[in-house]
């Protein structure tokens, strides 16, 4: 048991190491990538311009990031009611028909429906925002779903023994018992997200996906890993935080 605690441990803090070296390397890359013009000239010397510059990377990371928290909260907010609604005596009947509207909106790639709502509402962040919305729905639902119905029934007993309403329970017991499953598919919604979020430049929103879509489109093949190698950092970085979160989260449910 002693050995055991102490495997844990170990990995813990090889996690948080982890975590730290990447958002490093990732800070580096942005605030520094002036010192890897060298490098890219060197590598592609064919290119006149081999480090992106239109924008600061900085400013892109931020916008990324931005539409990245508005998308998730959007998809969390939907996903865990969606959810609980399903998982209540008057939801019970319609959970067939949410988690197949649910997943047939994870079916269309996202571009597909940047394409549908273009003529609706026009270029910009609200399209893109609707398509990560909708993509980012699915993990969370099954997560919540996933963790009320795994609440243990003697849970429940003793906080309706307590005197607790439904919204108490629901909250108090329910969710927070919960919780460390449900942040599971927030973690896996996120990612999917600041994966996904790229394609939104192709709409005219300033992501970190703009160098690979300037590269692409001017043949540029620096630019392309320069936006592709930010965006693969950024989702580590995010995923090990998550990690980490979940792990605390655990640790104080079970201290209480």
């Amino acid at each position: 048991m002693i050995a055991l605690t102490l495997r844990k441990s170990m990995r813990a803090v090889e996690q948080d190491r982890l975590l730290w070296a990447v958002l490093a390397l990732f800070l580096l890359l942005v605030f520094g990538a002036g010192w890897l013009k060298p490098l890219f000239a060197s590598l592609f010397p064919q290119l006149q311009r081999p480090l992106y510059d239109h924008d600061s990377f900085a400013s892109l990371v931020l916008a990324h990031l931005q539409i990245v928290v508005l998308s998730s909260i959007a998809a969390t907010v939907v996903g865990v009611s969606a959810g609980v609604f399903a998982t209540r005596a008057a939801g019970r009947e319609f959970r067939p028909l949410i988690e197949t509207l649910v997943s047939a909106g994870q079916t269309f790639p996202p571009v597909a429906v940047l394409a549908v709502a273009i003529p609706l509402i026009g270029f910009g962040v609200a399209p893109a925002l609707i398509a990560l919305a909708l993509y980012g729905v699915l993990p969370i639902l099954q997560a919540t779903l996933a963790g009320v119905e795994s609440v243990p029934a003697p849970a429940l007993e003793a906080a309706e023994g307590l005197g607790l309403n439904r919204w108490q329970r629901l909250f108090g017991v329910e969710l927070a018992l919960a919780a460390p499953v449900i942040l599971a598919g927030v973690r896996t919604s996120v990612i999917i997200n600041i994966g996904t979020a790229a394609i939104a430049s192709t709409v005219g929103v300033k992501t970190l996906g703009l160098p690979i879509i300037v590269g692409l489109s001017g043949f540029n093949t620096a630019y392309v890993i320069q936006g592709a190698v930010l965006v693969g950092l950024l989702a580590v970085a995010v995923d090990l935080a998550f990690e980490t979160l979940q792990r605390r989260l655990v640790r104080w449910q079970s201290t209480r």
